[in-house]
């Protein structure tokens, strides 16, 4: 028996400012959210091909509330999700697929037509355990708070149109949180790592955060009330994050990316698919170049993952 609901609404910030495209112009709060449960099952009995049984279940909860009045904007959204998959013959051994804590709030004054002085706040981090499941090791390489993300930024947005934001912030503090002493130790995310002696001695611990200043870009386009035939239920938004540190190798841009293209089925159905790019300037991912089975040097690497599938969401 096969059963499969894959996919979900990965964009959810724009929910409130940019989505109900109808109502811009009505002036106090507008609150609403997202609840998505999907779930991909397979069960094999005397399957002659072979394969595992398997279980799938991906989450989201994502709400929003926003406010408007007069030359006064304030946009603020919460965003969490957690999945996981598990596979195997007799009984089922589950890995982490997704976990994300994502907080937005962004105050913006109107200084003149469709530009605001603006400024935001971002929160991200992961609720459970993250593992490298390629590995042996049963230590985590991730948990709340490491990493943590903590941006704060000072700009003008940019705002023609209900479907387009545009936000830049010249001046930026992005800070790393890395709470789990073996990873800050390990300098992993970025970090200044731990100080050892020659003989492996611990001398300094490594520091548990890491600041930065640069700037900033964020653009938002999210529409879905288009007029042409073959576009009618369809919507579409894309969010680009844009980071460079002033201080420390500002030809290397953070970026990331996130796409999503929705086809409306019903009220509770719909066809999605996702796209999502991250590259990371401080995240060092090890090459094996002489395929000797060793880590030769560590270096960043473009990280990208797409989802198509079947959501099923309950909007409010």
């Amino acid at each position: 028996m096969s059963i499969a609901i894959i996919g979900n609404a990965q964009i959810t910030e724009v929910e409130g400012t940019l989505k109900k495209q109808n109502n811009d112009t009505l002036e106090g709060w507008k609150k609403g959210g997202v609840v998505s449960a999907n779930l991909a099952q397979t069960n094999l009995t005397n399957w002659a091909a072979g394969g595992e049984n398997s279980l799938t279940v991906n989450s989201l909860f994502s709400v929003f509330a926003n406010y408007k009045k007069g030359k006064v904007a304030w946009d603020n959204s919460l965003d969490v999700g957690y999945g996981v998959l598990g596979s195997g013959a007799d009984s089922l051994e589950f890995k982490k697929t997704d976990d994300k804590i994502d907080f937005l709030s962004k105050y913006g004054y109107k200084a003149r037509k469709n530009f605001y002085y603006a400024g935001l706040f971002n929160f991200k981090t992961q609720m459970a355990n993250g593992y490298d499941y390629t590995s042996k090791s049963s230590l985590p390489i991730s948990t709340y708070l490491a990493p943590g993300y903590i941006t704060l930024a000072l700009g003008m947005d940019y705002k023609p149109n209900s479907y387009v934001s545009v936000f830049v912030a010249p001046a930026t503090l992005r800070t790393t949180l890395v709470t789990l002493e073996r990873l800050a130790n390990a300098g992993d995310f970025g970090v200044e790592g731990a100080t050892y002696d020659e003989s492996g001695i611990l001398l300094e611990k490594g520091k548990k955060y890491r600041n930065e200043m640069g700037g900033y870009i964020r653009i938002i386009y999210s529409r879905n009330d288009f007029t042409q035939e073959i576009l009618k239920n369809v919507s579409i938004t894309s969010k680009l994050d844009l980071f460079s540190n002033y201080l420390d190798s500002p030809e290397n841009i953070d970026v990331n990316w996130e796409n999503q293209i929705a086809f409306t089925i019903n009220k509770y159905f719909s066809v999605t698919f996702n796209t999502h790019l991250i590259y990371d300037d401080d995240i060092k991912f090890g090459i094996d170049t002489n395929n000797d089975g060793e880590f030769d040097k560590f270096s960043p690497r473009v990280q990208f993952k797409q989802i198509l599938g079947l959501a099923f969401t309950y909007k409010f």
